[in-house]
C-alpha cells in the first residue's frame, strides 16, 4: 500500500476510534446516544458517522464491546501461543467460543449491521471487524507455516476464517440446531480437517515432484 493509502487508513481509524470514544463518555454520563449526538459530540458530520455506523443499536453494541477487545484478545492470544497448530486451532476454537456465546448479542447486532450496509447499497467503510480472527488464525497456524505453499496457506487461513467464530456458531445454532457442546465439536473437527488436508495436499505434491526427478 502507497504512503498516501496507509495515511486514508490511519484517518479511518482514528475517526471510528473517536465516534467510539464519544459514544463510551455519553454512555458514561447515562445516555443512550444515537449516531447523530455521537457524531455532534464528536464534533464529525453525521454522513461519516453514518459510514461507521448504520444505526444506534449497531453503534452501542461496538461501543459495549470496544473495551473488552483487549480481554478477548489477551485471552486468545494466551490460548494458542503454545503446542502444535492442531492443539491452537482447537483451543482458538474453544476461546472464540466462549465469547461468542457470551457476547452474543451484541456480536449480532454488529453483524447485522454490516448486512444492512451491504443490503443499502452504501460502500464499504474500513474493515470494522475481522482483522483479529485473521491475526489469530495466522498465530494458531505459526508451527505449520512453512510446511505449506503460500497459496494452500492462504486457501488454508481463508477456510478456517468461515469456520470459526461468531458467524459459524449462529449457523450451526440457528439453521442446526446444535447446543454449545456440539458447536464447538463441529467447529474444531471442521479446523483439523482443514489443516490435515492442506498439510497432506502439500506433501503429496512435493512426493510427486520427487518422483518425477
Amino acid at each position: 500500500m502507497t504512503e498516501e493509502g496507509l495515511g486514508r487508513v490511519d484517518q479511518k481509524e482514528r475517526t471510528r476510534a473517536a465516534l467510539l470514544a464519544a459514544a463510551a463518555e455519553l454512555i458514561r454520563q447515562g445516555k443512550q446516544p444515537t449516531v447523530e449526538e455521537t457524531a455532534d459530540f464528536a464534533r464529525i458530520s453525521k454522513r461519516t458517522a453514518y459510514r461507521y455506523f448504520v444505526s444506534q443499536a449497531h453503534l452501542l453494541a461496538d461501543a459495549s464491546l470496544e473495551a473488552l477487545r483487549p480481554v478477548m484478545g489477551a485471552a486468545i492470544g494466551k490460548a494458542i501461543s503454545s503446542g502444535d497448530a492442531r492443539h491452537r486451532l482447537a483451543a482458538l476454537a474453544a476461546a472464540m467460543n466462549e465469547l461468542a456465546v457470551a457476547y452474543e448479542p451484541a456480536l449480532r447486532i454488529m453483524m447485522r449491521a454490516a448486512l444492512e450496509r451491504g443490503i443499502s447499497g452504501e460502500p464499504a467503510g474500513p474493515r470494522q471487524r475481522g482483522q483479529r480472527r485473521l491475526d489469530w488464525i495466522h498465530t494458531a497456524l505459526l508451527p505449520v507455516r512453512d510446511q505449506l505453499t503460500k497459496p494452500s496457506y492462504d486457501r488454508l487461513v481463508a477456510s478456517l476464517v468461515v469456520s470459526l467464530g461468531v458467524d459459524a456458531l449462529i449457523v450451526l445454532r440457528d439453521i442446526c440446531g446444535l447446543d454449545a457442546d456440539q458447536v464447538l465439536s463441529v467447529m474444531v473437527w471442521t479446523a483439523h480437517s482443514l489443516l490435515d488436508s492442506a498439510l497432506g495436499s502439500d506433501n503429496a505434491g512435493g512426493q510427486a515432484q520427487l518422483a518425477r526427478k
